[in-house]
């Protein structure tokens, strides 16, 4: 499957009209039901391999789970509320900070914000969220990608790589006025056998070790990067010798942001020098880092996460932190 795929084609795998606008969420029928959809069953299908444009050749018997991994920085606000608010149809919520993260994390202390989780809690997760053998995933956020690629990382360094990012996200779908619902799907639940596979997370010891031989990225902020700013961690600054990949680099500059073409994410990455060696990339918590990670992938290039980021790296006061250009 490719790792990135657009609406026209997820409305395809859902069964939907793409020449029949569908009615507005404030029309739709009540009680978690969209108007054109009855059953509450997460949708069943598949397209087909290499398409990502919307053509589809119909559905077949293989499991499609669409994710909504919708995460926000601001306390105040929470993705299972925006989740429940309205989402794709079928979408089950995956919560970053339960079900993507191992606990013992948050703000300030030693593991991080979103410690890797480990390889039993992941599959407690993907198994609840009907995610398995055989299951096609989709996830999406409404932040140009930048957290439903920690879904993606996630899944992929367990050995399951038939999972995609919906780019655009959500923006984008409700932008082309395609149908959101409310209710809850059923979610029958599956067994996820995923192993941690060598090459795609390293810890901090690594990371101490590595970060002066190895071109090392960081996704964050430029400000955040240059120490002009810190609203989060504990300091300021950068991994000294990483240079600056800030994530929305990655995007259009549109009002609804997409995915760079190959091409352009080639270019930028080969510029960084990711052509010459696989970069470590960090960002604050090991989110966001991941839209890096996916945008090498597209480009047809690879790297490594440094799974505790700044927030872990900030928290021990024994390690540099460097401040300005590099």
């Amino acid at each position: 499957m490719d790792a990135l795929v657009d609406t026209a084609w997820l409305a395809g795998q859902l069964g939907l009209d793409p020449l029949q606008r569908p009615e507005p969420l404030e029309r739709q029928t009540t009680g978690g039901e969209r108007s054109g959809i009855h059953s509450r069953e997460a949708p069943v299908c598949r397209g087909v391999p290499g398409q990502a444009s919307g053509e589809s050749e119909g559905c077949d018997a293989t499991p499609l789970r669409i994710c909504d991994v919708r995460w926000y920085l601001d306390p105040a606000r929470r993705g299972r509320d925006a989740w429940r608010a309205g989402h794709i149809p079928g979408a089950v919520f995956l919560d970053v900070d339960a079900d993507l993260s191992a606990p013992g994390g948050g703000r300030g202390l030693p593991a991080g914000r979103h410690p890797w989780p480990t390889e039993e809690q992941l599959a407690r997760a993907m198994g609840a969220a009907g995610i398995g053998p055989g299951v096609r995933v989709v996830a999406y956020d409404d932040a140009s990608g930048s957290v439903a690629a920690r879904l993606w990382y996630l899944l992929r360094a367990h050995g399951h790589e038939d999972v995609a990012v919906l780019d655009g996200g959500l923006a984008k779908w409700v932008a082309e006025g395609r149908p959101i619902e409310t209710g809850e799907p059923h979610v029958g639940p599956a067994v996820f056998h995923g192993r941690l596979l060598p090459g795609f997370v390293i810890d901090k010891a690594g990371m101490l070790a590595e970060h002066r031989r190895r071109l090392v990225l960081d996704a964050r902020a430029p400000e955040r990067y240059r120490g002009e700013t810190e609203p989060i961690d504990p300091r300021a600054g950068h991994v000294p010798g990483a240079r600056s990949a800030p994530w929305t680099g990655n995007a259009t500059s549109d009002p609804v942001p997409v995915l760079l073409p190959p091409a352009a994410l080639r270019e930028r990455y080969q510029a960084l020098g990711a052509s010459r060696e696989e970069p470590i990339v960090y960002c604050g918590s090991g989110v966001n880092a991941c839209h890096d990670l996916l945008a090498l992938h597209l480009a047809g290039l690879r790297g490594t996460l440094y799974a505790g980021s700044w927030s872990e790296w900030s928290s021990d006061p024994s390690l540099p932190a460097a401040t300005g250009e590099e």
